[in-house]
């Protein structure tokens, strides 16, 4: 061989670069697997599929802290639009004309909308990851808070509130995402974190809608509510719109990459959202939990649809202040959560999975006691020091459960 030649000079670094290759396969036994990062910014399990085993909150780089805050950003949005109309019911009900009956019942359609919505999204989250997913619902669920301001009867209003619910479904993906994200030891802390801080989007939107923007909207159109009321939503809703495009761009679906990119080079197999559904339906400790769960997150719910109407009709607070009471209940999201699953974590580590059951059996009766409490409390600065310590444990009780679940 002429190794002078033209042609043999030019073929030699792809010759030696695939020699090198294939000497690289036959050391490690294997083919490189495929990665979309060389490195990561947090140490990680190989074990376990590159999960993070720590959570550096002030930490943005990809994969794993990328994903963490769009899970909690994403569904702090989500849950400010979906209670976005919650401090502006005594509102709607004066100018409308509609009874308690018919404001309770578009309270009670908007939580059955986020019901049939979670068990869809679960399966899809399975086949195409949470990013997707919650791009798309929050981009959705823009859409009917825009219009807020079309209302004009009792059905309609119920109507709206149904496909603004949907929203809660990114529920869904805010924990699956940081389940995906990080390793056993932490994710009970991680997914009680992002479950906790989204959830505080019930409390601002009390905060901002009904004692900020609400005011704000009176002055521009010089006192008049109705007004008010039926264009205040937009600003929201732009801003959830923007955060779902957000979200679908800058983060990933998983330590290794996108779904799409791990299909593709065999690294992940394809899944089924039909039979990802029938195994999870078919499990009983998912219906246990499901009963679990419901006794904290469904109070959390109703809570944050009554609170303002029920400072305003039991203390006779104008709009602007019920809001601002009621919204402290959401507030304590900011670490309660967080500290029912770091109480978790922590008796697993000493208990196995019967600490984290003692662990939530605790909150959830705690909780009990405290709203028996809240409902026969007559003076107001009492009401709220006891819906401080209720709202405490309900958000525990919910930061147990995600230790629970993975």
């Amino acid at each position: 061989i002429d190794w002078n030649s033209k042609g043999i000079k030019h073929l030699l670094p792809i010759i030696l670069t695939q020699d090198s290759s294939k000497m690289a396969e036959v050391e490690t036994g294997a083919p490189e697997e495929y990665k979309k990062f060389s490195s990561y910014a947090l140490p990680v399990d190989p074990d376990q599929d590159d999960k993070a085993k720590e959570i550096k909150l002030c930490n943005f780089s990809r994969p794993h802290m990328r994903a963490f805050h769009c899970s909690w950003w994403g569904f702090f949005c989500a849950f400010f639009i979906w209670f976005s109309i919650a401090p502006l019911l005594s509102e709607i009900r004066d100018d409308l004309g509609l009874t308690k009956q018919e404001i309770w019942t578009s309270s009670i359609v908007g939580v059955g909308g986020t019901i049939f919505m979670r068990f869809v999204l679960g399966p899809a989250c399975d086949k195409w990851g949470a990013r997707i997913p919650m791009a798309f619902i929050l981009c959705a669920a823009s859409i009917p808070t825009a219009c807020t301001g079309f209302v004009n009867t009792s059905v309609g209003l119920s109507i709206l509130r149904l496909f603004i619910g949907i929203a809660g479904g990114t529920f869904v993906m805010c924990q699956y995402w940081t389940s995906r994200m990080f390793c056993k030891e932490v994710v009970g802390t991680a997914n009680a974190l992002v479950g906790g801080w989204g959830n505080l989007g019930g409390g601002v939107t009390q905060l901002v809608m009904g004692s900020a923007l609400f005011p704000l909207f009176k002055v521009i159109y010089d006192g008049d509510s109705e007004k008010a009321w039926r264009t205040v939503c937009v600003v929201p809703a732009v801003v959830v719109f923007a955060t779902g495009v957000m979200i679908y761009l800058i983060s990933d679906d998983a330590p290794k990459g996108n779904y799409s990119d791990l299909k593709k080079h065999g690294v992940m197999a394809e899944v089924s959202a039909a039979a990802s559904f029938r195994s999870g339906a078919c499990n009983i400790n998912t219906w246990i939990l499901f009963i679990q769960y419901a006794c904290c997150f469904g109070v959390e719910l109703t809570m944050n649809n009554a609170a303002a109407l029920y400072f305003k009709d039991e203390f006779d607070q104008t709009t602007e202040s019920a809001a601002a009471i009621a919204s402290i209940f959401g507030w304590m999201n900011l670490f309660a959560r967080g500290l029912g699953g770091f109480c978790s974590d922590k008796l697993n580590a000493r208990c196995g999975m019967r600490g984290r059951l003692w662990a939530q059996t605790i909150l959830l009766a705690g909780e009990g006691a405290m709203v028996l409490i809240f409902a026969n409390t007559g003076s107001m600065g009492l009401a709220i020091f006891i819906m401080v310590l209720f709202s405490l444990f309900v958000q525990a009780a919910e930061g147990s459960s995600y230790g629970i679940v993975p």
